[in-house]
């Protein structure tokens, strides 16, 4: 492959990540793409009637999806899945979020959503997305929301007023946090914000009955360094493996398994939820689709138990700044691969036998792979892999893409790596 095509692919993969300011928008994205490829909405509260040969997806609660393919010929021999998140670190906003300020200013009351790099945050046009639900003919009904606009900011102290702002001073998240939304004239506040989501979805402010509303970065996804071999991007954690899996997974046609891509909702806060990785969705979805092909308990566990499940959430490249930070001997970098990751005490689930099949794949797609491990003296995050297989008990790989600056409002990977997860998705859902 040329720069060209790693570029290409990167460049796709910004698109996708701009359209996907919130889960919510990411799992719209993914509907509509899988629609038009002819796959078919399932609801959790009607029966299914699956078929061979065709393709299916089914969400839960707007932020969460799993697309499925169902082979033709022999019975399957299992399922073939991969696993990632759609949420990233922010802000949400509050009930009843404005804030006069000196009778001058409107804030917004704000509170973190998952761990991030808070001064990151500062000093960034800021905008609004996520979903309400409104009053409707029928009952409720809930519409997404993108206010399209640079519409606020979270100003720092001058230094002039804090002599210790350059000495990386704690932020507190309750006064330092609050973004600056707009005038108030005589101390007044009126709704500003629920009136301006109500234009935006087209209907009256006392219709909107419930909000899930985050701050978003303004920032594009662009690529960077002298012949574009970085990709700078909000929400890189964890929508380029969303993409990838996704992309890997519609461009392929399952061989001997079913294939199964999933996206799971709030990952960054333990992922506790109905629509998490830590809840019944996926197991549920399963089970369905063993219930489908007419399988009793023992031909499902029997699936269960030759199945392979792919956890992709990115991994820490070796900073340049700071390499004293990685592990000495497992050192992952941009543009070299695929990361497989390793954990002592399982916070990741790769084990001997999962890392294996995992190189295999990666040699069959003709793409590197790499190791990633935390430094014994430091504690790292867990993802999904671990909590998965508490509900779903299969052989499972923990892998990621590497980048800088996880957390951060923008962060920096490889121009490559997409590329290169992509066709190890490929083969994998070619199986």
């Amino acid at each position: 492959m040329n720069m060209k095509e790693y570029q290409r692919c990167a460049k796709e993969m910004l698109e996708f990540i701009e359209k996907s300011p919130t889960a919510y928008h990411a799992v719209a994205n993914l509907k509509e793409e899988f629609a038009n490829l002819g796959f078919r909405e399932l609801k959790e509260t009607d029966q299914w009637e699956l078929e061979p040969g065709h393709g299916y997806y089914v969400a839960r609660n707007d932020s969460a999806l799993i697309a499925f393919r169902i082979p033709q010929g022999d019975a399957p021999k299992g399922f073939h899945i991969s696993a990632a998140h759609a949420d990233s670190p922010t802000f949400k906003i509050k009930e009843s979020p404005e804030m006069a300020v000196e009778g001058a200013y409107l804030k917004l009351n704000t509170e973190k959503y998952g761990g991030m790099i808070l001064s990151a945050w500062l000093d960034r046009p800021l905008s609004v997305a996520g979903r309400v639900v409104v009053r409707g003919k029928a009952g409720c009904e809930t519409r997404l929301v993108n206010i399209e606009k640079d519409l606020m900011v979270i100003p720092s102290v001058a230094i002039h007023m804090n002599r210790d702002t350059g000495k990386g001073g704690e932020l507190n998240p309750q006064t330092d946090m609050l973004p600056l939304y707009g005038e108030c004239s005589d101390g007044k506040k009126d709704n500003v914000l629920l009136r301006q989501v109500a234009r935006a979805v087209g209907v009256k402010q006392e219709d909107i009955l419930g909000h899930d509303l985050f701050l978003y970065v303004r920032d594009k996804g662009r690529l960077l360094g002298e012949s574009g071999e970085f990709v700078l991007s909000p929400r890189l954690d964890d929508l380029q493996c969303v993409y990838a899996s996704a992309r890997g997974f519609t461009e392929s046609a399952p061989g001997s398994y079913i294939n199964v891509c999933a996206v799971f909702d709030n990952e960054e806060v333990g992922s506790g939820t109905k629509q998490g990785a830590n809840s019944t969705f996926l197991e549920d979805v399963l089970w369905r689709i063993g219930e489908g092909m007419g399988l009793g308990r023992s031909g499902f566990l029997r699936m269960i138990a030759g199945s392979f499940l792919i956890s992709a959430d990115n991994a820490h490249a070796v900073h340049p700044n700071h390499p004293e930070k990685a592990d000495p001997t497992n050192k992952p970098y941009l543009n070299r691969g695929i990361v497989i990751k390793f954990h002592g005490s399982q916070k990741y689930a790769t084990d001997a036998v999962s890392a294996a099949r995992m190189r295999e794949i990666c040699e069959k797609a003709e793409v590197p792979c790499q190791t990633y491990a935390n430094r014994s003296d430091i504690a790292g995050g867990s993802t999904l892999g671990n909590i998965s297989t508490a509900h779903v008990s299969v052989s499972t790989v923990d892998i990621g893409l590497p980048q800088l600056a996880m957390h951060s409002a923008v962060e920096t990977a490889g121009v490559k790596d997409t590329k290169y997860a992509v066709e190890a998705f490929r083969v994998f859902f070619s199986e």
